[in-house]
């Protein structure tokens, strides 16, 4: 299905589906989006929200739906008792989506103008852009909102500017962080900011979502794959996901380690153009580490659940190190396979 894009491409785009700030639609989060619309009509909203889940499960999108909401209603006191839904023809609407209204601050991973590739970290420079932003008064007394997207990709210079913003923020301010691993941020960030757990989509919620972004054909198995998550179900059925997962899974959990395989299944997530496969590969690695120290948890292991938590942050920080200083794909991505190897295999 053709949308018209209004958002600005962002490092996570994929072509064709909405970007969080032009979805007009929130599919579940009702808990979470009545407490919050609650705490507003009350006079109680939080400074600071830290919206954490998975990947691609609306958290962005839940985050602009409530900027919208204090926008249009700037007097908690007249707001509704539900979250207002967005109509796309309207000014305010369209003026979020392109990044164009001046209440509304969106902080992601920057464009690198000389290398016109993405950088892999929400850099200094992009939270500073709060302190200007701050400065300004509201042109209608309402709220500002700054949101930043993923905050778990600050890098520590940034994550210490936005520190300062959150100690004494001016009033009538809201941060929003969206989080995908809470550990992964300084415990200060964390200890001012209201915790919103988002649960992963349900099967039909899920189907309901994909529909709206023309995936209505993917199958029962990217379903059951793709964790409560959109964009894992997207990747999955559109990008060779399906093929990328079963290889690494069969990998992992191979009774003897398969150099052929492993190299095969290398060479097609570094190929030139498999910008989309090669994330689907990481995203991959992490979920099974996470996964893995999630059962270790439940089921008593602490000591392993602990290992495969040291396991994912390692990998995630060698997939920063790839991205900031473009190392090789296919050597980074047999390392992968390696470490998750030695993890399971403890």
């Amino acid at each position: 299905m053709m949308f018209e894009r209004l958002a600005p491409e962002q490092h996570d785009t994929l072509e064709g589906v909405p970007e969080p700030a032009e979805t007009p639609v929130l599919v579940g989060h009702e808990e979470a989006s009545g407490m919050l619309v609650n705490a507003y009509r009350s006079g109680k909203l939080p400074h600071a929200l830290m919206f954490v889940g998975p990947v691609g499960i609306g958290k962005a999108t839940l985050a602009f739906h409530l900027a919208h909401h204090l926008l249009k209603y700037p007097r908690h006191q007249e707001a509704p008792a539900q979250l207002a839904v967005p109509d796309p023809a309207s000014p305010l609407f369209r003026q979020i989506a392109q990044g164009a209204h001046p209440s509304v601050l969106h902080l992601t991973r920057p464009l690198n103008e000389r290398t016109k590739a993405y950088k892999s970290v929400v850099t200094v420079d992009e939270i500073r852009k709060v302190g200007s932003f701050l400065s300004l008064t509201s042109h209608d007394g309402g709220y500002r909102v700054v949101i930043v997207d993923p905050a778990d990709d600050m890098n520590a210079n940034a994550a210490n500017a936005l520190l300062k913003n959150l100690e004494e923020p001016p009033a009538r301010t809201l941060f929003i962080l969206i989080v995908h691993a809470p550990g992964s941020l300084l415990p200060t960030i964390r200890s001012r900011c209201q915790v919103v757990r988002l649960s992963p989509l349900e099967p039909l919620q899920l189907t309901s979502v994909l529909e709206t972004v023309g995936q209505s054909s993917a199958g029962s198995e990217v379903a059951e794959r793709a964790g409560g998550s959109v964009r894992n179900a997207i990747m999955l059925a559109q990008y060779g996901g399906l093929e990328i997962a079963q290889a690494l899974d069969d990998l992992v959990h191979s009774p003897r380690y398969e150099v052929g395989s492993a190299h095969r299944l290398a060479d097609v997530v570094a190929g030139r153009d498999g910008a989309v496969p090669f994330d689907i590969f990481n995203r991959h690695a992490l979920d099974l580490l996470s996964g893995e120290a999630r059962q270790a948890a439940l089921g008593g292991n602490l000591a392993r659940a602990k290992s495969l938590t040291d396991a994912w942050q390692d990998a995630r920080n060698a997939i920063i190190e790839m991205e900031t200083y473009n190392l090789d794909k296919k050597q980074h991505a047999l390392s992968m396979i390696d470490r998750l190897n030695s993890a399971f295999r403890m």
